[in-house]
Formats: structure tokens, sequence, C-alpha cells
């Protein structure tokens, strides 16, 4: 097949230091003419072409900046709006799970199976985590279409649903309570786990907890919540900036948790409730070492890894219920489930649910902003077995006594 002839168009000509060049202009990026020289009206058209090309792609970039631009530039707007606790998270997410992988490519050239190929990463991360990055995939897209950055979302049909699946944690039972405390009596996360049972702190809030918020010599003894805990670079921050407004509240304590505290006053030479050894609070891997022994108390299968003669050896302990730690007699395998610090906070909300509290009140106590949150994320049933639920059924349905002498015979 005969190649087609390129038309190129009739040059005009120039003579430069005595030799003959054809020469043409043409608009850059930036709106001005330049020109452009050939000896041969073949060799001005190639140039033309290319200096075309160039002039495109730099309209394009400037139009459409790359994935990490664009981030920072979202990041920088949010700013302004979000507590730093939260700005602190978004660019953490924002960096390791968005610019990582598609951070070289540009705004207008994403498509949907670029995103849904870098949310398989996220995939291996908790639910909470997922959600999150794929909150934060359709902010910044759907904020670069309010921009006309670009024309469409790519991630307008990411969902949820199919993706990873929520990882519920139940509120403990009574007799998983029992047992965590006598775990981990007289050990360090003691304390932490007695104000999360107990008072349904969140996290953030009991590490940030002062002895000068805690009343015990009231004639009801209260601990009320006024600052919050957060990490930068794993050293501990403290700040009156809570997670909203309704965080800001006294909660009254009950007779074990205001006995406890008595006694971990008396013994502490800190101002933080939880202190680490120096007196201040902890930092995010000081907290971490604390959790670890309730970890190390369960039967939940962990690896480690040790050094020997320079080689990586990788060793699995499967623990058995009841049985010891090899390498610690003090250690007994006694927690047959797992525990996360926000089950603890779980278990108080969905405990005064389920004792029958009113929502406004459950709402007050948990921190919320609404009683919708508190009922659609703790309201569920706390016992689902039939000898359990029994005596709930009866007393619903319990025969009503009718007042002397108002009997009726009517059907």
């Amino acid at each position: 097949m005969a190649r087609k002839k390129r038309e190129i168009p009739n040059y005009g000509t120039v003579v430069l230091k005595g030799i003959e060049f054809y020469r043409t202009r043409i608009e850059d990026a930036d709106g001005k003419r330049v020109a452009l020289y050939a000896k041969t009206p073949e060799e001005l058209f190639d140039k033309v072409e290319e200096a075309k090309q160039q002039i495109e792609n730099a309209a394009f970039r400037r139009a459409s900046p790359t994935v990490a631009e664009y981030c920072e530039r979202w990041l920088t707007m949010q700013s302004a709006r979000i507590r730093t606790t939260t700005l602190i998270d978004y660019t953490s997410k924002v960096k390791n799970y968005i610019i990582a992988p598609l951070g070289h490519m540009y705004m207008a050239e994403v498509t949907a199976d670029d995103i849904k190929l870098a949310m398989v990463n996220v995939s291996t991360k908790s639910s909470s985590v997922y959600r999150s990055v794929q909150m934060l995939y359709k902010c910044i897209f759907y904020s670069a279409v309010e921009s006309k950055i670009i024309d469409s979302c790519p991630c307008e049909k990411l969902s949820a649903k199919g993706g990873k699946p929520q990882d519920d944690r139940e509120a403990l039972t009574d007799e998983q309570v029992e047992k965590l405390l006598a775990a981990i009596k007289g050990l360090p996360p003691y304390v932490f786990v007695m104000i999360g049972l107990y008072a349904g702190l969140r996290r953030e809030e009991i590490l940030a907890l002062k002895w000068d918020c805690v009343f015990l010599d009231a004639d009801t003894p209260y601990l009320s919540v006024q600052r919050a805990w957060h990490s930068e670079h794993n050293r501990p921050v403290i700040s009156k900036d809570l997670k909203t407004k309704a965080a800001k509240r006294d909660i009254p304590l009950p007779p074990m948790l205001a006995d406890c505290l008595r006694e971990a006053k008396a013994q502490s030479n800190s101002e933080f409730v939880i202190a680490n050894r120096d007196g201040g609070p902890l930092s995010y891997t000081q907290f971490k070492r604390v959790w670890q022994y309730i970890v190390t108390r369960s039967t939940k299968e962990r690896t480690y890894v040790r050094y020997l003669n320079g080689q990586k050896i990788t060793h699995t302990v499967t623990p058995v219920l009841g049985e010891k730690a090899a390498h610690n007699s003090d250690v007994v395998y006694s927690l047959d489930f797992q525990v996360t610090p926000h089950q603890l906070r779980h278990t108080y909300i969905t405990n005064l649910i389920y004792s029958g509290a009113d929502p406004k009140t459950v709402q007050y106590l948990a921190g919320h902003q609404h009683s919708k949150i508190t009922m659609d994320i703790y309201a569920k049933v706390k016992y689902n077995k039939p000898n359990q639920l029994s005596s709930v059924v009866n007393k619903a349905f319990a025969p009503k006594t009718s007042p002397a002498g108002n009997g009726s015979d009517n059907g």
C-alpha cells in the first residue's frame, strides 16, 4: 500500500549568514509567537509537528497537575477547616495509599482501574483504614471535578460494597470482661482498660486524662473529658482540640472505677492518669508496648523474628488456653478472644443501651454529636440465645393484673 504523501505548506525563506533557511512561526504554550528554521521544507514540517506536540503536552500539564501535586493542594485546603489530628491522619493516608501508587500520574490520566489497582494494597489493612482511604480518593477527585481540573471522577463507582468487609468488633460479654480484668490485674494496661470499660472514653481521651479532671472526693465521683492525645512522629501531643464539641463531657464513675482510680492516684507521681516512667504522656510505641500485655495473654497465633548466627529465623507461636508461655512463666494464655482499645468503649456504650438508658443520655455519655450515631453503631443485641432472652420477653408480655372489681366479660 502506497504511503500517503505529506502535505507540506509553502514555507517562506530567509537568508541567515549567507545560508538560506525555510521559516515559519507558531504560538507557544504562553501564546507568544516563535520562529522555527530548517534547511528543507520536510525538516521544517517535522520541527513544527514536534513543537506542536510539546506545546500540547505543556498545556496539558498546566491544566492537569500530577496526583501528587493536587493531593498536596487538597490537603492545604483542608488544613483550614479540620482538626490537626485529622489532618495528620489524612496526610499519612494520602501519602501512603494515593501518592505512593499514583502520584506520578496526571490527574486527567487516572482511570477507575488505576484506583482499583491502588486499592489492592489497602485491602490488606483494617476495614476502617480501607474505608477511610476510599473516602479520601472520592473527596480528592470530586474536588478536582468541581475545580474543573478533570471532566469526570474516576472513582464515581468505587463502592464499599464488594470492597473490604467491615471488621465489626462485638462488645465484650460479662464473662470476657471478668477474664480480661483478672488477666491484667496489677499490670500496666489495667487502669486504661478500667477507664475504657466503665467510663467509655476514646483512646485519645484516656491517654490525655490528667488528675485535675478526676474528681474522686465529689459527692458523686466523676471525671471530665477536656483534652485529647495524638502522636506526631511518635511524640505525644496533648491538646484541648477534641473530636467534636460533644466530646467535652462529665462522666460519673461507677464504684469499681472510682476505687481503681483512688488506688492509682495514691501510687502516681505524675499529672497524667496513664503515664510513662518519666511521668509524661505515653508515645505511640509506648502505648503499643502497654497493650502488648493483653495480646501476649491471648491465644492469638503470632510470629516472631529472631536472629541466630546472623540468620533470620521466623518463629510461630500457637498458644494453648491455660498454658504458660515458654519464655515467661508469669504469662498465662488465659484469653480465648481478641480485644482492641475501641472494644472497651464499645462495651461501655452497649451496656448503657442494654440497661435501658435513654438514647440522649447514652449520646451524652458517649460524647457523640448525634444520638443516631450512637444507636446505629452500638444498638445491637447483647445476648441472642433463648435462655438469655427469655426474661426480657416474659417481662414484656407478662399478664396485666386488672384492678379488683373491674373485670369484664366482653369478648
